[in-house]
């Protein structure tokens, strides 16, 4: 039994965004409160939840649009902040200037400037703040880690992620800021990278023991978008690390056939691969068979209340998304994505979505080759940025 399991009483948190994503939060917070880790003394939504809405369990709490105001009349102690991309800022230093430590969901800002303020405040306000990337929650990346500083692959050569996933056309109808790249001016940055993949690219960093702004000398993507989107769902990026080691995370949202997302450790003697969903690892070596792992995996809430109460390190405090957050800014300030040509995609009627033929391979041999889509013959395909160095 955890720490977190014999606490009492339950903290008080405050959900802010409860639809959509949000819904997880509220089925995770009930489970925690299950536990008596957590109680959910509030819920921010401009709309307030129906009873219907509310998972059986949590009671009634207090709900209201003012944010600030709920966390003051709740007594929160925690914020959990799932709203859209661009609110994520202000909500943040909002809870931060209150004394209320945050469970932030990714992508932390749209912007690396964004994200500094953010850092900076909460820093300055003496709270905690997760980032809500549950992948680095994984038990499965200190287990890797330990067999890379074993030298069980012999030398790290570079890290590649594949995430072949599809989504409806709907999907872009499900929010204003949905697939856009900015809205009335305000960046939003709502990319296959930078958000329903974004575990890809903060995962291969971690694996690659670049998390650091400084861990990053020059970032390269290449954008593309077969939706009726302003943003990319068909990308790819190769960030170069300080070490001079490539890691490229390739992602489509127009998949053949989706499949769960993974992370690739090349090394000189053997790879690794991490199935980041399924915290799962197969081993692959010169001189030996396969081997599979299966690990467990920490709650990023429960974490954060292990650190409040018992001084357990965070596991994905700010400072260790700040080279994911490079890849935003360099996403954010690359032209627009390419529109992919009409030959290049079909539409699925059945399943009211776009699909780009030959995407699922091309994607996985980025992962398994640390080249670009146009590197790999894509016809379609043009690098769209290339930023050397990486400065804000």
């Amino acid at each position: 039994m955890s720490t977190a399991e014999q606490r009492s009483p339950a903290v008080p948190v405050v959900l802010a965004g409860a639809r959509g994503h949000g819904r997880w939060h509220l089925d995770n917070l009930r489970r925690l409160q299950d536990k008596g880790i957590v109680r959910l003394a509030g819920v921010c939504e401009l709309t307030p939840l129906t009873p219907d809405e509310i998972p059986e369990g949590l009671g009634a709490p207090e709900q209201s649009a003012d944010f600030g105001a709920l966390l003051d009349s709740t007594g929160a102690r925690i914020a959990v902040i799932c709203t859209p991309i661009p609110t994520h800022t202000d909500l943040a230093l909002t809870a931060a200037r209150r004394g209320v430590h945050l469970l932030l969901e990714k992508p932390p800002a749209p912007s690396y400037a964004a994200f500094r303020r953010m850092a900076d405040g909460v820093a300055e306000a003496g709270v905690a703040c997760q980032i809500g990337f549950q992948s680095l929650g994984s038990h499965a990346l200190p287990a890797i880690r330990e067999l890379i500083a074993d030298g069980v692959i012999g030398e790290v050569t570079g890290v590649g992620g594949a995430g072949a996933w599809a989504r409806a056309e709907s999907y872009y109808r499900r929010a204003p800021w949905a697939g856009r790249r900015r809205l009335n001016g305000v960046d939003v940055i709502d990319g296959a990278l930078t958000n329903p993949l974004a575990h890809a690219v903060a995962t291969a960093l971690a694996l690659a023991g670049a998390t650091r702004a400084d861990d990053v000398t020059g970032i390269e993507t290449e954008l593309a978008h077969a939706n009726a989107i302003e943003a990319d769902d068909t990308s790819c990026v190769r960030v170069t690390t300080a070490d001079g080691r490539p890691v490229v995370v390739a992602a489509t949202l127009c998949a053949e056939d989706p499949d769960d997302p993974y992370v690739l450790v090349h090394g000189s003697r053997g790879r690794i691969t991490f199935w980041y969903k399924q915290d799962r690892v197969l081993l692959q070596r010169a001189g030996h068979g396969p081997e599979e792992f299966e690990h467990g995996r920490t709650d990023l809430l429960e974490n954060l209340v292990d650190h409040l109460t018992d001084g357990v390190p965070l596991l994905v405090p700010p400072a260790a998304t700040e080279s994911f957050m490079r890849v935003v800014e360099a996403i954010r300030l690359a032209p627009d994505p390419l529109q992919l040509p009409e030959d290049a995609w079909h539409r699925l009627p059945g399943e009211d979505r776009r699909v780009v033929p030959g995407v699922d391979g091309l994607v996985a041999a980025a992962a398994d080759s640390l080249a670009l889509f146009s590197e790999l013959g894509a016809a379609w395909a043009s690098p769209t940025a290339l930023v050397k160095e990486v400065r804000t």
